[in-house]
C-alpha cells in the first residue's frame, strides 16, 4: 500500500514503526557534506552527532539549516560546533528556512555556492530518528537525483523507536510526524512510497 492511501487514525504501533523507523540505518559510508536539519533542540541532539561524524572524517563539511527563531538555529548550531572543535571554515549555514521542505530548497543554493552541487555525490543526513523518513524523502524529491544519502539518525529521550509510545510527548510528536508525512505526500510535496 502506498503511504498516500493510509488512514492515520488506524495505525498500530507496528505500522508506525515500519513507516518511520524501519530500514533507517547508517551504512557507514563517507560523504561530501553533513546535512543537519534545524530544530529547537538541535544543539542538544543533532550537533553532537554532526561533530562526531566530522571528527571521524566521514565528511569534511557540515551544513546547518534553519532560520525559525530570532537567532536562527543554524547560527546557534554553528557556534556549538565550533566550541566542540569543528573548524569554522568547514561550516556552512542556511538561515532563511522555516520548515523541512525549505531546509532542503534553501540548501540547494547554499550548497551550490559553497561546494558546487555537481561535486556532491553523497550527503550524510542528521536529524532525529522519527523525523528522518520525511527528511530523506524531501531530499530525494528536491535535490539532484545523482546525490545519494547516508542516514545518521539521532535519538532524543522520548521519540526513540523503542520507547515513543511510553511517553505522552513522544506519542504526540510521532503521531504529528505521521500526519505530516502523509499530508505532504498526498499534496505531492514529497514522493510517495510503498509501506
Amino acid at each position: 500500500m502506498l503511504v498516500s492511501q493510509i488512514h492515520t487514525d488506524h495505525l498500530t504501533k507496528e505500522h508506525i514503526h515500519k513507516l518511520l523507523y524501519a530500514n533507517m540505518d547508517d551504512d557507514g559510508k563517507q560523504g561530501d557534506c553533513i546535512f543537519v536539519f534545524g530544530s529547537r533542540n538541535a544543539v542538544t541532539y543533532r550537533v553532537p552527532k554532526a561533530v562526531e561524524l566530522y571528527k571521524q572524517g566521514r565528511a569534511n563539511k557540515i551544513l546547518f539549516t534553519g532560520g525559525v527563531f530570532d537567532t536562527p538555529e543554524a547560527k546557534t548550531m554553528k557556534s556549538s560546533a565550533i566550541q566542540a572543535g569543528v573548524l569554522e571554515k568547514d561550516i556552512i549555514i542556511e538561515t532563511r528556512s522555516k520548515h523541512t521542505k525549505e531546509n532542503v530548497l534553501a540548501a540547494l543554493f547554499v550548497l551550490d555556492r559553497a561546494i558546487g552541487l555537481h561535486k556532491i555525490k553523497r550527503l550524510l543526513v542528521v536529524t532525529t530518528n522519527y523525523h528522518m523518513r520525511r527528511c530523506l524523502l524531501t531530499l530525494q524529491t528536491y535535490m539532484p537525483d545523482w546525490i545519494e544519502y547516508t542516514i545518521c539518525s539521532v535519538d532524543d529521550k522520548v521519540t526513540r523507536a523503542d520507547n515513543w509510545w511510553l511517553h505522552e510527548t513522544g506519542t504526540k510528536r510521532v503521531r504529528q510526524e505521521i500526519n505530516s508525512l502523509v499530508k505532504y505526500i498526498r499534496q505531492g510535496q514529497i514522493r510517495d512510497f510503498e509501506c
